[in-house]
C-alpha cells in the first residue's frame, strides 16, 4: 500500500520555529538535516533563498544516501553557502516541507581603525566613553580595562551601560588616564577584540588660589545620561529578559530608585549595576506596564518612564491533523494558533500556496466533493513578527477495502469473572463495519457474539465482561465496506504464595501465588487477588496499576495507596485456599511542618520544627538551608545538618543578612521535599569574622610583586563597606610595614628589587571595624632571567647512542628566581663518514631540579655532535654555555630498506638489495643466510654466505632444489657487528611451459596424493608425541620479549620481520613474481622532553627526521654455490 510523506522532525518547543545554523569556525562540518519516510520512497529537493538548489551539483558537499540531508564541510570558505534553505520531500501522494533553515556565516568582528581624540573635561562634569562594539554572534560581553588589563573600577559614580559605553556621573581628577580600553568578547566564536585606547584629560581651570579648589566643583541636580527624554517604549517577547537602565549625571552623585506605576515591583525584579539596572528574567504578560526610574540628590531629581509591552510568538491552538477520507466527501482541515500580535495563517499544498478549488477560511480549509487527485500534503504556516510555526498534514482521498492491522492468530487469557478485551484495528475507506463471530468447540458452527456481556467498541475491539469458562474458543473479527471484506481469528483461554514485601514508591512489585489442585478441575481452577479484603478489579487500561498473569500479581508505579494486606484466593468448585502478604511502601520523608524561630540573639537564632511522616523509613538527619535577599535572592544554600531525632537547632549566622530558613529530612530512600520557609530574620551588622585566604604572591615582571587573594564571599562581609588592608615589608630587613587599603582582591607592588623575600598580610574591615589579626604569608618579588651559564661543561661518551653531560652548578645569586632546572641543546654536525659539517636540527632535553649532570640518549652512532647547557627559572632560560663538540663511536647498521627476489630459476635465485640508510660506521659487507622451508614441521639447515664487499647489492644463489620454497635473510655489517635482518621467501621453478602437459598434470596429482598421506602420517605421529627441531622453530618464530639488547646501544629495538612459515605457499607457475620488501622508516621529530632527577624520561624523545628514499639498486654481481 502507498503511504504519504511523513517528515521526521526534531523534538521542538512550539514557541519558536525559526531555525538557524551558525557556522562557527571551529566546527568541522554543518549538517542540513532533512529526513522523511513514505511509500513510494520520497524524493528530496532543496531551495536556497527561494530558488532551486541541488546539493549534488556541488562536489564539496557531503550527501547522505536515502535522505535529503547534506553536510557542508568547513573548508574555510563558507560565505557562498550563506542563505535561507528549505527542504521538500515528495512522492506521488504529495510533498512535505520543512521550516526554513538560515545558514549564517559569521564574520570576524573588528573595531574600525580610527584616531580617537583625547576628551578634556572639567572636574565635576559628566563624561561618556563610547565603545560602539562591532556586530557579531551573541552573546556579546563588554569589558573596560587599562592597557595593563586592570579592570576599571565601577561604583555609583562610574559604570558601564548596556550599550557598552562607560559613564562618569561626575569626573574627578583621578579619572585622568590615557589608557581606557573597551574589549568586546564573543564567546560563541572565541574572539575578543580591543578598541584603541581613549584618553580622559583633566582640564585645569584658571583658579588662582588652591584654597578654592575644593569649591570649584559646581554642584547641580541630576539629569539622565541614559536613556534620553522623559519616556520610552520597550517591547519584549515572552520568556525574554527585561533590562531597564537609568544612568544619571550630577553632583553629588545621584542615587537611582525604581517604581512600577500603580503596582509594586514584581518579586522577580533584580536591581544591579549599583542600582542603575532593573532586570526581570523570563518575562510574561504580568510584567506589562509602566515603570519609572528616579535619580535624586540634594539638589533635585530627574525621572524617566518606560512603557513595557510583552508579546508572544505563535503557539498552536489546533494543529492540522492527517485524515483518510472517501472519494466524494467534504474534507475540513482545521488550523489555529495564538500569539501577540495575532499570527497570520497561510495555507499551502505540497509546499505551494493554495489556489483554485479549495475554500479557505481564516483558520480552516475545506475540500468539497473531494477526489483522489486532492490527496496531498497540506501545510499550515502561522507567523507573526516573533516567529513562525509550520505543520504538515497528510490528506488521503481514496476508496480502500478493509485492511486489518491487528496480528492474525493472537492468543488471549482471562480469569473467570474478570474482563477481557480482544483487538481488531481496521484501516479502510470508507469506514468498515466490524462483526465478531465465535466458535466455542471445533465441531460447533460459527455464531454471532451477542448478549449484555459483549461490547464491540468503535475501534473494532471486543470487550467481554464477567468472563465465563463457556466463553473459551476461537473468535473471528469480520470487517466489510463497499470496497471489500477482511477477517482475522483469535483464541481465548479461560483459565506461589505471596511474601511480605518492602518496595520503593514508583517502582514495580510482584506477588506470586502457587497452588496445587486436582487436574480434573483444571478448567475450573481460578486465582483471585484481594487487597484489604476487597477484590482487585482489572480494567486493562493504561491507567490500571495491576496486572495478573499465571497467578502472579504485578503492581506497577507503586503509590502510598497500594500499601496494605494482599490475599491470594485459589479455588476450584470443591475447595479453596488463601495466602496473605503485607506490602509496605517506602518513600522519602514528608516535609517538616510548623517551623518557628525563637531565642533571637543577634547573630544566632533557634529553629524549631515538627518532623513530617517518615514513610516507613526512619529519618537519619535534617538539612537546614537558608536564603538571603540581598546577594543571591531565590537561591537556597545549605547551612548545617542535625541528627534525625532532633526537633530544633541553634543557627550561627553572618551579620547584616536578611535570612529565611527551610529544612528537609533524609532517610534511606533519599532526601525529602523541603518545608515551607520561615519568616525573615535580619541580623545586625558586625566586623568581619575572617580575613581573605589563598593569598598568592607572584612576580610576572622583574620589579613588581603581584598579590592576589580569594575575596570574602558577599555573605561573609558581615556589613557594608568591605575593604582590605594590604601590608607588606621585606623579610629580614628592619623597615616599617607598607600599608594600602583597597576594595578589589588584588594589589601590585611597584619598584621592588628583583627576587627578594617579602612578608605579606591582608586584613578585612567594614564599617563596623577590623577583622581578626591576619596571618603573615611569605613570597618573592618578580623574577628576572638567569645571568650566568653553567661552567666546566664536559661530555663522557657512554656508548654509541648515549652520552653523560656534566657541568658546574650556577650560583644562586646569578639565578634571579626560583630554580627550574637545566636544559641541554644539541645538534648533529656530520656523520664521520662525511667530512663536510652542517648544522643539523636542534634538540632539547629539560632536566628539572638542582643537578650537575644528565644523560642524553638517542644519538646517531659514528657522528660528530655539539651541545650547550643552560639554566632556567620561571622567567625563562639563562645564557648558554660554551659549545662542546664530541663524537659517538661506531655502531651496527640499520636494516636494508630494500630486499627483493629479482630472478627465480629451477636451481638459482637472484637477490637484490639497497644499502642501509644509516651505516652507523664503516660498512664491511653483508651476512646472507637461507634455508629450505617446505610445508612440513622440519626445516632445512641454515646456510650462510659471508659477503665481504660492501659495494655488493646483487647475489646469485645456485644449486638450489627445484620446486622448493626457501627463506632468505640479509644483515648489513660494520666493524662492530651486524645490524637487524630483513627476510624474503620464494619458490624455485621447474622447466618453463610444461605445466599444461598431461604427464605433468598427472605427476602433480600423484604429488598431491603423496603429500596428503605424509600429512596424515605426521598428524598421527604428532599425536603420539612426535619430535621436531625446537631450536630451529624458535629461530623462525622469535619471541620479541626474549631478545637481548646490544651492549653498546641505549633503548635500541630489534626489528625482526620474520613471518610464520606455516602460512607460506608453493607457486607452481612458470614465472614467479618477485615480492617487494618495502620496509617503513621510523619517523622522528623534535620535542622539548622532560627528565626525572635520575635522568630517566618524563616525556617522549624523538631525534631524527623522516628520510625519503629513492635509489637505483646497482653493484657487482657475485655467485655462490650452495
Amino acid at each position: 500500500m502507498n503511504h504519504p510523506i511523513t517528515p521526521n522532525t526534531r523534538e521542538r518547543d512550539d514557541a519558536i520555529i525559526n531555525l538557524s545554523l551558525i557556522a562557527f569556525p571551529f566546527d568541522e562540518s554543518f549538517p542540513m538535516t532533512c529526513e522523511a519516510k513514505g511509500n513510494p520512497k520520497p524524493e528530496f529537493w532543496w531551495t536556497k533563498n527561494g530558488e532551486e538548489f541541488d546539493p549534488y551539483q556541488d562536489p564539496r558537499l557531503i550527501k547522505e544516501k536515502n535522505s535529503g540531508t547534506f553536510v557542508i564541510p568547513n573548508t574555510g570558505n563558507l560565505t557562498e553557502y550563506q542563505g535561507t534553505y528549505r527542504c521538500y520531500a515528495s512522492n506521488k501522494l504529495g510533498t512535505a516541507i520543512t521550516e526554513e533553515i538560515e545558514f549564517v556565516v559569521p564574520h570576524v568582528p573588528k573595531f574600525p581603525k580610527e584616531k580617537i581624540d583625547p576628551i578634556e573635561v572639567e572636574e565635576g562634569q559628566p563624561v561618556i566613553l563610547e565603545c560602539n562594539p562591532p556586530k557579531g554572534i551573541p552573546p556579546l560581553q563588554i569589558y573596560w580595562m587599562t592597557i595593563g588589563l586592570q579592570h576599571i573600577e565601577q561604583d555609583d559614580r562610574v559604570s558601564m551601560g548596556l550599550n557598552g559605553d562607560l559613564f562618569f556621573s561626575n569626573a574627578l581628577e583621578k579619572d585622568s588616564h590615557r589608557d581606557y580600553c573597551c574589549f568586546a568578547a564573543f564567546p560563541k566564536i572565541r574572539t575578543i577584540v580591543q578598541k584603541n585606547a581613549m584618553s580622559v584629560i583633566h582640564k585645569n581651570t584658571d583658579c588662582f588660589c588652591s584654597i578654592l579648589k575644593a569649591n570649584s566643583i559646581m554642584e547641580r541636580k541630576p539629569s539622565l545620561l541614559m536613556p534620553s527624554g522623559v519616556k520610552s517604549k520597550t517591547q519584549l517577547v515572552k520568556g525574554d529578559e527585561l533590562l531597564l537602565e537609568c544612568i544619571a549625571e550630577g553632583f553629588p552623585t545621584p542615587m537611582i530608585e525604581w517604581l512600577k506605576i500603580d503596582h509594586r515591583l514584581p518579586d522577580r525584579v533584580t536591581i544591579e549595576n549599583h542600582g542603575k539596572l532593573l532586570s526581570i528574567d523570563q518575562v510574561d504578560e504580568d510584567d506589562n506596564g509602566k515603570y519609572m526610574c528616579k535619580a535624586t540628590n540634594i539638589h533635585g531629581k530627574a525621572v524617566h518612564y518606560f512603557d513595557v509591552t510583552v508579546e508572544e510568538p505563535p503557539q498552536w491552538v489546533s494543529e492540522p491533523e492527517s485524515q483518510l477520507s472517501m472519494i466524494g466527501s467534504d474534507v475540513l482541515i482545521n488550523c489555529s494558533a495564538t500569539g501577540t500580535p495575532q499570527p497570520t495563517i497561510q495555507w499551502m499544498v505540497n509546499g505551494k500556496p493554495i489556489e483554485g478549488m479549495f475554500s479557505v477560511y481564516l483558520n480552516k480549509t475545506c475540500i468539497q466533493d473531494s477526489n483522489s487527485t486532492d490527496s496531498a500534503v497540506y501545510q499550515c504556516e502561522a507567523s507573526n513578527r516573533h516567529g513562525t510555526l509550520l505543520a504538515n498534514a497528510n490528506i488521503m482521498i481514496m476508496n480502500l477495502p478493509p485492511m486489518i492491522l491487528t496480528e492474525e492468530g493472537l492468543k488471549y487469557s482471562a480469569v473467570e469473572g474478570k474482563v477481557i478485551v480482544m483487538h481488531c484495528k481496521v484501516f479502510s475507506s470508507p469506514p468498515s463495519a466490524v462483526t465478531w463471530l465465535v466458535q466455542l468447540q471445533p465441531e460447533d458452527s460459527t455464531g454471532s457474539v451477542v448478549g449484555p456481556r459483549f461490547t464491540v467498541h468503535q475501534n473494532g475491539s471486543l470487550e467481554i465482561y464477567n468472563v465465563e469458562k463457556e466463553d473459551m474458543g476461537q473468535y473471528t473479527c469480520y470487517t466489510k465496506n463497499t470496497e471489500g471484506t477482511s477477517a482475522i481469528t483469535a483464541l481465548l483461554d479461560i483459565f506461589q504464595a505471596p511474601e511480605d514485601l518492602q518496595v520503593l514508591i514508583g517502582t514495580t512489585a510482584q506477588l506470586s501465588c502457587l497452588a496445587v489442585y486436582d487436574n480434573s478441575f483444571s478448567g475450573d481452577f481460578e486465582i483471585v487477588w484481594e487487597k484489604d479484603d476487597m477484590e482487585i478489579a482489572l480494567n486493562h487500561t493504561e491507567n490500571s496499576g495491576y496486572f495478573i498473569e499465571d497467578g502472579i500479581l504485578q503492581i506497577v508505579n507503586i503509590s502510598h495507596r497500594d500499601q496494605g494486606m494482599y490475599k491470594c484466593v485459589a479455588s476450584t468448585p470443591m475447595d479453596q485456599d488463601t495466602a496473605s502478604a503485607l506490602l509496605i511502601v517506602l518513600d522519602i520523608p514528608h516535609a517538616p511542618e510548623n517551623l518557628v524561630l525563637s531565642e533571637h540573639k543577634g547573630r544566632s537564632v533557634k529553629l524549631k520544627w515538627i518532623p513530617g511522616e517518615d514513610h516507613n523509613s526512619s529519618t537519619t538527619e535534617f538539612i537546614i538551608e537558608y536564603e538571603e535577599s540581598q546577594w543571591e535572592p531565590g537561591t537556597w544554600r545549605e547551612l548545617q545538618r542535625v541528627p534525625g531525632n532532633h526537633g530544633s537547632a541553634v543557627l550561627k549566622l553572618y551579620g547584616h543578612v536578611d535570612y529565611r530558613f527551610r529544612l528537609s529530612g533524609v532517610n534511606t530512600v533519599g532526601r525529602g521535599r523541603p518545608s515551607e520557609p520561615t519568616e525573615r530574620y535580619k541580623t545586625p551588622p558586625a566586623a568581619p569574622d575572617k580575613n581573605p585566604e589563598n593569598i598568592q604572591i607572584e612576580g610576572h615582571l622583574p620589579h613588581e610583586m603581584d598579590i592576589n587573594w580569594e575575596p570574602l564571599s558577599p555573605i561573609e562581609h558581615n556589613g557594608p563597606g568591605l575593604e582590605y588592608k594590604v601590608s607588606y615589608k621585606r623579610q629580614h630587613v628592619e623597615e616599617d610595614w607598607q600599608e594600602h587599603v583597597v576594595k578589589r582582591h588584588s594589589f601590585v607592588v611597584k619598584d621592588t628589587p628583583t627576587f627578594v623575600p617579602y612578608e605579606v598580610r591582608i586584613q578585612a574591615r567594614n564599617h563596623q571595624g577590623w577583622g581578626p589579626e591576619p596571618k603573615v604569608v611569605m613570597g618573592y618579588s618578580g623574577e628576572d632571567f638567569p645571568s650566568a651559564a653553567p661552567d666546566d661543561v664536559a661530555v663522557e661518551v657512554m656508548n654509541n647512542s648515549l652520552v653523560k653531560v656534566s657541568w658546574t652548578r650556577v650560583h644562586k645569586d646569578k639565578l634571579h628566581g626560583h630554580l627550574g632546572g637545566y636544559r641541554i641543546n644539541w645538534w648533529r654536525l656530520r656523520s664521520l663518514l662525511d667530512s663536510k659539517k652542517t648544522h643539523g636540527d636542534k634538540h632539547t632535553l629539560t632536566y628539572p631540579g638542582d643537578r650537575n649532570h644528565a644523560m642524553v640518549p638517542g644519538l646517531t652512532p659514528f657522528s660528530e655532535y655539539s651541545l650547550i647547557v643552560m639554566i632556567f627559572n620561571r622567567r625563562g632560560n639563562g645564557p648558554g654555555s660554551h659549545a662542546v663538540n664530541f663524537k659517538t663511536p661506531e655502531g651496527v647498521p640499520e636494516k636494508n630498506p630494500v630486499f627483493r627476489v629479482t630472478d627465480v630459476q629451477k636451481h638459482t635465485v637472484t637477490l637484490t638489495w639497497a644499502p642501509p640508510l644509516e651505516a652507523n660506521g664503516v660498512l664491511t659487507g653483508y651476512l646472507l643466510e637461507y634455508q629450505l622451508i617446505n610445508d612440513t614441521e622440519e626445516v632445512g639447515v641454515l646456510q650462510t654466505v659471508d659477503i665481504s664487499n660492501p659495494d655488493t647489492t646483487t647475489w646469485v644463489l645456485q644449486n638450489l632444489e627445484a620446486i622448493s620454497r626457501y627463506k632468505f635473510y640479509l644483515r648489513p655489517c660494520t666493524r662492530v657487528g651486524c645490524g637487524p635482518r630483513v627476510s624474503k621467501e620464494s619458490t624455485t621453478t621447474i622447466h618453463g611451459g610444461i605445466s599444461t602437459q598431461g604427464w605433468f598434470i598427472g605427476l602433480m596429482c600423484v604429488v598431491a596424493l603423496l603429500t596428503l598421506m605424509v600429512l596424515i602420517a605426521c598428524f598421527v605421529n604428532r599425536n603420539k608425541g612426535g619430535k621436531y627441531s625446537v631450536k630451529e622453530k624458535e629461530d623462525l618464530h622469535p619471541d620479541l620479549e626474549s631478545q637481548g639488547i646490544h651492549d653498546d646501544t641505549f633503548c635500541e629495538y630489534s626489528d625482526n620481520d620474520e613471518k610464520p612459515l606455516k602460512g607460506s605457499q608453493h607457486s607452481l607457475s612458470g614465472q614467479i613474481k618477485a615480492e617487494d620488501s618495502g620496509d617503513s622508516l621510523v619517523d622522528y621529530g623534535d620535542e622539548d622532553i622532560q627528565f626525572n632527577e635520575d635522568g630517566s624520561f618524563i616525556g617522549e624523545y624523538a631525534g631524527r627526521k623522516e628520510k625519503k628514499v629513492s635509489m637505483e639498486v646497482k653493484g657487482t654481481t657475485n655467485q655462490s654455490t650452495a
